[in-house]
């Protein structure tokens, strides 16, 4: 069974992002559990917490079904000593936040070298914050997405993600989610079917089916090969729409929650039911 759905706004309150979520009828959803571009936020309040695991039992949504993302301030392989001592601890609050909700699942952008240290030491230090943080916590897998490799970013390789969970102790714990529009703009092909199930073949051979525990579903407006991050509609930009067709008849993305970043939320209700058509035959879902 496939989980689709969209990253909803959490304004009010974690429980009011459920309720937006059912409002678009997602079977799956992705949300902040605090303001995205502070470093600190307020502890969750009791009474919040618990409205948020009532909505969840209210409409039907599970851990597996819900997947929230941390900030984009944390840089959990940062080269300065200080700043990555800063990420790591509001990585550590961001799982803890999770955990206080029930969820079981944490997305989270892997790091940037910012041109100070290579490659493999800033994806050591990605590794070795992921383990510090991991030895805290109990009953959230930290799920790495791929990047476009904008600037200094790492994780636009699969060989990046890889090397990442090579060094996680508890492997358990670690997933990875694929971000379309990302995977399009770091020179992995989606244009058609063939590119897709060479991409995918790409992936297990590097990572691994076992290892997928999300999926960004997004156009590009970006080029290909173009390391530049810009999301579009599904269909209006670079990509197109045979991935997103054919992902829903896959099996092997049943499961997991899919999530619409596209760019225009008020069609994200329709985009939500034409990926949920796609599970019918081909001649059905273009009926």
């Amino acid at each position: 069974m496939k989980f689709i759905g969209a990253h909803v706004s959490a304004a009010g309150g974690v429980d009011q992002a459920v309720i937006r979520a059912h409002e678009l009828e997602a079977t799956a959803f992705a949300l902040f559990t605090k303001n995205q571009r502070q470093w600190k936020a307020a502890p969750l309040p009791e009474d919040v917490i618990e409205k948020f695991k009532i909505a969840c039992e209210k409409y039907g949504y599970g851990s597996h079904q819900i997947l929230p993302h941390d900030s984009y301030l944390i840089n959990l392989g940062h080269p300065v000593a200080e700043a990555l001592e800063k990420s790591r601890e509001a990585f550590l609050d961001e799982l803890q936040r999770c955990e206080q909700l029930g969820l079981s699942l944490l997305n989270f952008h892997p790091g940037s070298h910012l041109m100070q240290i290579d490659e493999d030491k800033c994806l050591e230090k990605i590794s070795e914050s992921l383990n510090i943080a991991l030895s805290q916590t109990e009953g959230v897998t930290a799920v790495i997405e791929n990047t476009a490799g904008q600037g200094s970013n790492l994780g636009f390789r699969f060989e990046h993600l890889a090397k990442i969970i090579d060094g996680v102790e508890d492997k358990s714990r670690v997933g990875v989610c694929i971000d379309t529009c990302h995977a399009f703009a770091a020179g992995y092909d989606l244009r058609s079917e063939e590119s897709c199930i060479e991409t995918f073949r790409e992936f297990e051979k590097v990572v691994g089916f076992n290892y997928l525990r999300g999926m960004h579903l997004n156009d590009a407006k970006s080029e290909f090969n173009s390391r530049v991050d810009r999301h579009h509609s599904l269909g209006e930009g670079n990509i197109g729409k045979t991935v997103f067709s054919w992902m829903m008849r896959d099996s092997r993305f049943d499961g997991i929650p899919m999530i619409l970043e596209t760019v225009d939320p008020d069609i994200w209700k329709d985009e939500i039911a034409w990926l949920k058509a796609q599970q019918k035959a081909p001649d059905e879902a273009a009926a």
